[in-house]
């Protein structure tokens, strides 16, 4: 009897050790992404339209910095240079996006984690 309570867990001493390995990789994963956070936040992604005409700078974490026109632009009208910005902050937002994803993916060593 007393040789049958051992194994009623469903998993040995391999397992645990698994298990233990898994939360410490979880675990140094959860402070790489404090410090990648803080990376991020320091970051600076400049997507641009009109070859340069128009800048937008946004952080790592895709907070808007600053927004940069030249003066070529501001004589092109409102309605163009409404479109240059447009088309500046997609640019910068995907490069943002881009970014985050790859540095996530070098974080987590292709780890296969839900929701990331």
């Amino acid at each position: 009897m007393a040789g049958k309570g051992q194994g009623g867990f469903g998993f040995g001493l391999g397992k645990m050790k698994e298990l233990t390995e898994a939360f410490k990789k979880a675990q140094q994963v959860q402070e790489g992404a404090k410090k990648l956070q803080e990376e991020l936040d320091e970051l600076e992604v400049i997507g641009e339209a009109g070859g340069g005409l128009v800048k937008v700078v946004l952080s790592g974490n895709q907070e808007p910095r600053r927004v940069e026109i030249s003066p070529d632009a501001l004589g092109e009208g409102a309605e163009v240079v409404s479109e240059l910005v447009a088309v500046a902050m997609t640019d910068a937002y995907n490069k943002s996006t881009a970014t985050m994803r790859e540095r996530m993916e070098e974080l987590t060593g292709g780890l296969n984690l839900p929701g990331l």
